[in-house]
């Protein structure tokens, strides 16, 4: 049995919304299987026998597994990067703001993704893996936001500027992948508030500015000047 369709099958663009809802329902199949399976086990049979239609009706709308299986994780990181951009707080102190992420990040991964969280480990990380290359772009954009947060604490003074950008992003990332491994590998239990605090504490001491409590204290005056200022005029 082939997971994938042949290269000349061409799909149909979904034009209503029963078509929608079928690619939403495969979608969400196929979340479930690979999450139970990875990807080598999963096949697109079996998601289309769990969700009662051929084979044929998938390969309607993707043209095989390695397709399927890339969406399901696209769509996946953009669930946690909306939670993640939606409920951080950039009016914080940015340690705030990076505890933030790293519970977010942890909470998600462990506690909602398990299953997917084992697949991106294992082979979406890769480059002998089928969809090694597949994920790349994804990283990319799933790292976004701690970029963000790690450039706007150099700009502001909290983070310091005599390290590269990408290495101090896999400063943060590489523990946390690690104790992913953990977690997922040894089915082991973890306090994700404890983790996340303790992380921070220790990721912090390595990024920031040398000088980071005398810039706080500057950015507190400027401040301080400026309401005098306006209330002055008032």
């Amino acid at each position: 049995m082939q997971n994938d369709s042949p290269a000349t099958t061409t799909r149909r663009q979904p034009a209503s919304a029963k078509s929608e809802q079928r690619i939403r329902d495969i979608l969400r199949i196929a979340r479930e299987v690979f999450a139970e399976k990875g990807y080598e086990r999963a096949t697109t049979t079996e998601i289309a026998q769990r969700l009662g239609i051929s084979e044929a009706t998938v390969f309607t709308y993707f043209r095989g597994k390695r397709e399927l299986c890339v969406r399901v994780i696209s769509d996946w990181y953009d669930e946690i990067i909306q939670a993640m951009e939606t409920g951080l707080r950039r009016d914080q102190p940015v340690r705030a703001q990076l505890q933030f992420l790293i519970r977010t990040h942890l909470h998600l991964f462990l506690i909602q993704g398990t299953g997917l969280c084992a697949l991106v480990l294992s082979e979406g990380r890769s480059k002998g893996q089928e969809l090694g290359e597949s994920f790349l772009p994804l990283q990319r954009r799933y790292t976004a936001p701690l970029m963000d947060l790690l450039a706007r604490g150099q700009a502001s003074g909290e983070i310091r500027q005599d390290v590269p950008l990408r290495l101090m992003r896999a400063m943060v990332l590489g523990p946390m992948e690690h104790l992913l491994w953990e977690v997922v590998a040894q089915d082991k239990p973890t306090d994700i508030d404890a983790v996340s605090h303790d992380l921070v504490a220790l990721l912090w001491s390595a990024l920031q500015a040398p000088d980071a409590e005398r810039a706080a204290l500057r950015r507190l005056q400027r401040e301080v000047a400026d309401a005098l200022q306006r209330a002055g005029g008032a």
